[in-house]
């Protein structure tokens, strides 16, 4: 936590992207992906304990202290796996690891079965695949959401009377975590507004997706993968919890640790951090 950390904006094309920048400038290159509705400070326990990685921890477009993407463009894995692989090219980085925790851990999957010649390793925190649907399930989930996105004007982001109560608010969302990782990504992801505090990100975020890929397709980019992969699931996290992915992971060439602890345990505290930081060290430390 006391870990020096430098805050940069990478310009792409399209979209402007912030970041947060650990280690030394001649460490193995890693770029850091935090999960929906998180922000880059979902790396701010980790980040220091992996010494001898340069790690760019990005907020994803319309995440944290990044630009929101244009009106009409979208928010599906396939453009965060596009703006990865940019901000890749404009670090000057040839090939690189990927450090992805929930949906980052998807979007890490994704990309580095797409394109195996660009990722060196996978280090993977309680995410691997998304969710999942199949074609008879398409028109009836491309009809809600342009329900979903016709109604969205008329909807306001809710605005909390001080920081204290948007904390609660997001220790009680969907994979619930402690109070100090709410209060480190409320430090990033609030910003003020007449009558309170709101939440940085966009809106469309929370949009239903209107395509879903097949279990075969999102198995095919697993086991389409081909560098060393370390996948930490959390005990009590959400990839135990959800059937869907019941021997997914046995099946996959993937190194698998199970840890105590909910879906945010690098975030949770102290020795959640170090747990997972313990795992992944070994893991880069190998040529």
């Amino acid at each position: 936590m006391t870990a020096q950390v430098e805050e940069i904006r990478l310009n792409l094309p399209h979209v402007e992207l912030a970041a947060h920048l650990y280690g030394p400038e001649d460490g193995q290159p890693v770029i850091a992906l935090h999960g929906w509705l998180d922000n880059a400070n979902s790396f701010a326990r980790l980040a220091p304990l992996l010494p001898g990685l340069r790690i760019v921890a990005l907020d994803f477009a319309g995440h944290g202290h990044s630009a929101h993407r244009a009106p009409g463009a979208s928010y599906l894995l396939w453009d965060n796996v596009a703006d990865v692989l940019q901000v890749a090219e404009q670090l000057g980085w040839a090939r690189f690891s990927l450090l992805g925790h929930s949906m980052g851990a998807i979007v890490s999957v994704l990309l580095a079965g797409a394109m195996p010649e660009k990722v060196e390793r996978l280090a993977l925190i309680d995410g691997l695949m998304p969710y999942t649907g199949e074609a008879e399930q398409a028109p009836a989930k491309l009809a809600e959401a342009l329900r979903a996105q016709s109604a969205l004007a008329g909807k306001r982001k809710p605005v909390y009377a001080d920081i204290e109560r948007a904390v609660e608010a997001r220790m009680r969302s969907a994979g619930s975590i402690s109070r100090e990782a709410a209060e480190l990504l409320a430090e990033r992801g609030l910003m003020p507004v007449p009558g309170g505090y709101t939440w940085r990100s966009d809106s469309r975020l929370t949009l239903p997706s209107p395509l879903r890929l097949t279990r075969a397709h999102a198995l095919a980019f697993a086991r389409a993968v081909q560098c060393p992969s370390l996948l930490v699931l959390a005990e009590q996290g959400l990839l135990h919890t959800e059937p869907k992915f019941a021997g997914v992971v046995e099946d996959l060439a993937f190194d698998v640790r199970r840890l105590p602890g909910r879906h945010h345990l690098h975030l949770d505290d102290e020795a959640g951090a170090q747990a997972v930081a313990d795992c992944f060290n070994p893991f880069f430390a190998v040529p």
